[in-house]
């Protein structure tokens, strides 16, 4: 046996760049996120402009967290663990830089157009036709980089992580490419390929599945790696894992019906998403399960350990959702829960308890490691960071919740003669209490990234980047 060691260090730079952007991200668009959710409470801060209502800028808001934050997130993490599980550099630097800066220019275009009022109306997938083209190369690009990483790979063994991240890219360009179809009949304006009850099935085939695999299997792809290295215990049962990544898979592509429950949609296509919807809770929780008892033995650590307890308390909050959104997904749940506040809330479940901290403990964790530092540069912020983020998400859920089942019970609610017994205002006058609620919440886990940019801040101004690239040359061992 004799151990060659390469020159070549993993490609560092790249992951640095969106591991900043995710935080800045994180920044900008929970805090218009925050700006909406007042919108609601004081309607003067629609500020009387087309610019700045809130049907304008609620999809900026939701493409800023998605795509900006979370998908900065997972560009920075699948890039720092595919070349760290696969021993081997990214396999081209110019083209993981050209995934960098056309993401970027991806989500600037969507901060110009969309309050612009140029939208293609479909939820998740407002971008018109020019960015979703340039968001598409850039994401076929990020395959390329992705696979021809795994492709020459130092190690036998593909680890489970990396096989979350491959479906999420795959699917995420199949869904993007499929849904984004469309007749261009100017620079900014086409109209969808598909009409009417199939336009709305490819629609939310997308809008679910880009939960389903952008925000559920690329940061399951996240949980896998940076779980176990922060617990520094070996993933509870890699078999568990295997047939989480393919039941999960196979299930989840089914569930969009669900969205259309009470629609033009064809009654058994509803159905199908139904079953498919309630028998996902599954593999989800497989997942869970596997995630929070790779834990065993280490429970202790999160006592000391609040990035750890940012990863574990994202889990919990996971298979809190993906409970949720079975039963939500049941047509008698769904007649009460649909169009009201609870499915906010739901979603919030999802983006700020899972996506949201789980990409926070993974930033955590890295960014030291990045920039060649022992640690973040306090732990006490990544304290009340944790609190802050904690605390907003469990207001803003409690008061959706209040707020939907409290809309679902007044909307149906009839007289003897079979009149309404409240009229919409009166439904939305009772919602506003909630409102208040969830701007409060959200002011809270917005006021945690502040903290964090600041930590961030902190340690990279202390750093050594140069010693995190020598301490990531790559060791080769093998037989000669």
């Amino acid at each position: 046996m004799s151990t060659a060691i390469s020159p070549t260090a993993y490609n560092y730079k790249v992951v640095r760049q969106f591991a900043i952007m995710t935080v800045v991200w994180g920044i900008l668009g929970m805090g218009l996120g925050v700006f909406i959710a007042s919108q609601l409470v004081w309607p003067q801060l629609n500020l009387d402009l087309p610019w700045t209502s809130f049907g304008r800028l609620r999809p900026l808001h939701t493409n800023l967290v998605i795509f900006a934050f979370g998908g900065c997130a997972l560009f920075g993490t699948s890039y720092y663990v595919v070349q760290r599980t696969c021993q081997t550099r990214l396999i081209s630097d110019s083209m993981a830089a050209f995934t960098f800066w056309g993401w970027q220019a991806v989500i600037v275009g969507a901060l110009i157009t969309l309050p612009m009022g140029y939208t293609t109306t479909k939820e998740y997938a407002e971008l018109e036709w020019p960015l979703a083209i340039l968001l598409a190369i850039v994401w076929v690009t990020y395959g390329l980089v992705f696979f021809g990483t795994i492709v020459k790979r130092k190690t036998k063994h593909i680890y489970v992580g990396n096989w979350f991240y491959g479906a999420f890219i795959v699917v995420t360009a199949m869904l993007h490419i499929v849904n984004h179809i469309s007749l261009p009949v100017s620079l900014f304006k086409s109209y969808s390929a598909y009409a009417g009850a199939t336009d709305a099935m490819i629609q939310w085939w997308y809008g679910h599945n880009a939960v389903g695999f952008f925000l559920t299997t690329g940061f399951l792809g996240m949980m896998y790696y940076f779980v176990p290295k922060q617990a520094e215990r070996p993933i509870y049962s890699y078999r568990l894992s295997i047939v989480h990544f393919w039941a999960l898979i196979t299930l989840y592509i089914w569930a969009g019906p669900h969205h259309l429950h009470y629609t033009a949609l064809p009654d058994w296509a509803q159905s199908l998403g139904m079953v498919m919807s309630i028998i996902l809770l599954a593999p989800s929780w497989g997942g869970m399960i596997n995630g929070m008892m790779t834990l065993s033995g280490a429970w202790h650590k999160l006592r000391t350990d609040p990035i750890l307890r940012f990863l574990v308390v994202s889990l919990a909050f996971y298979g809190m959702s993906t409970f949720e959104g079975p039963m939500m997904a049941i047509k008698t749940v769904n007649s009460l829960s649909h169009y009201t506040d609870w499915t906010i809330g739901h979603v919030h479940a999802g983006a700020l308890g899972w996506v949201a901290m789980i990409s926070i403990g993974a930033v955590y964790h890295m960014i030291p490691k990045l920039y060649g530092r022992e640690q973040m540069h306090s732990i006490g912020l990544i304290n009340a960071h944790f609190w802050l983020a904690t605390i907003g998400t469990v207001l803003y859920i409690a008061s959706m919740w209040v707020n939907g089942i409290t809309q679902g019970l007044m909307w149906r609610a009839i007289n003897d003669d079979g009149t309404l017994t409240y009229s919409f205002v009166e439904a939305l006058q009772a919602s506003h209490p909630g409102y208040i609620v969830r701007a409060l919440g959200g002011a809270f886990f917005a006021s945690g990234m502040l903290l964090m940019a600041y930590n961030v801040f902190r340690t990279v101004r202390a750093a050594n980047p140069a010693q995190a690239e020598e301490a990531a040359k790559i060791v080769v061992v093998g037989a000669h």
